[in-house]
């Protein structure tokens, strides 16, 4: 099919007036920016391992390319990732209404990732920011036991009229995720249903227990106020009994150093 230029600013225009009409309506329309010009979509860890996962499947192999440049355009809207689920709106030749089911991490596999990463992650920041050793990375990324989803935990549903398994709507939204974890690498956590903290408390965990079986410097120090860190310990009330033994007994002492001072020196 042969497409002047009239055609597409016509069509440019006319997904216009539908964002428009929508926004009257109350929706909201935010663009995914994709960086243009360059030959990565994403700069960070988390965002180029997305998309190698996404690239090693040749189910999703010949729809890919398209997907990239619907992104690179500024094509998807209101990408939103949820436990389980993402959203967005794409402009082909209409607006397309793109949702993806992904089944969150089995948590047979998120409890193996877990163990296998202990004593492994530094801090929170360290983790979102991809500062990680390359066995941990390893396992993280792992095609078969890391935290990316697999085609067959991935259901697609967009409004288009191409009945393909997988549109260039959905691979635009699915690119798009890798450059959302650009900025909010926690999301993949969010999406897979599982809690990134439990990576950070399980290595601290190890680590303090270590220190306090050791016998160096450290050996029987208060760690929970070194580290600053909740070591589970739960400090209980006084009772009120031994709160008024406490009390009587400095009573006694005030008392008994009254009558020393009023005694007579003996010459």
């Amino acid at each position: 099919m042969w497409w002047s230029y009239q055609d597409v600013e016509e069509q440019k225009k006319r997904l216009q007036r539908e964002i428009a009409k929508r926004q009257k309506r109350g929706e909201k329309f935010e663009v995914l920016p994709a960086p243009a010009g360059q030959k990565k979509l994403s700069m960070t860890f988390w965002g180029q391992a997305w998309c190698r996962n996404l690239e090693s499947y040749q189910d999703y192999e010949s729809r890919l390319p398209r997907g990239r440049s619907y992104l690179r355009q500024g094509k998807v809207y209101n990408l939103e990732i949820e436990p389980g689920k993402l959203s967005a709106v794409v402009a082909g030749s209409e607006l397309y209404d793109t949702d993806i089911a992904i089944q969150p991490l089995p948590q047979k596999q998120w409890k193996q990732i877990v163990k296998s990463s202990a004593g492994q992650v530094g801090s929170m920041l360290d983790l979102l920011a991809g500062k990680l050793g390359d066995g941990l990375m390893k396992v993280l990324t792992d095609p078969d036991g890391g935290l990316f989803p697999k085609p067959k935990e991935i259901r697609f549903n967009c409004s288009c009229p191409d009945h393909a398994d997988m549109c260039k709507h959905v691979s635009a939204v699915l690119y798009g995720v890798g450059v959302l974890l650009d900025t909010k690498p926690e999301l993949l956590f969010t999406l897979r249903g599982v809690d990134q903290a439990e990576l950070l408390s399980n290595a601290s965990n190890i680590a303090i227990t270590d220190l306090s079986a050791s016998t160096g410097d450290l050996g029987g120090a208060d760690l929970s106020a070194i580290f600053g860190i909740d070591l589970g310990t739960e400090v209980l009330p006084e009772p009120p009994a031994a709160k008024k033994a406490v009390k009587k007994a400095a009573k006694k002492k005030i008392a008994a150093k009254k009558v020393a001072k009023k005694k007579p020196k003996k010459d």
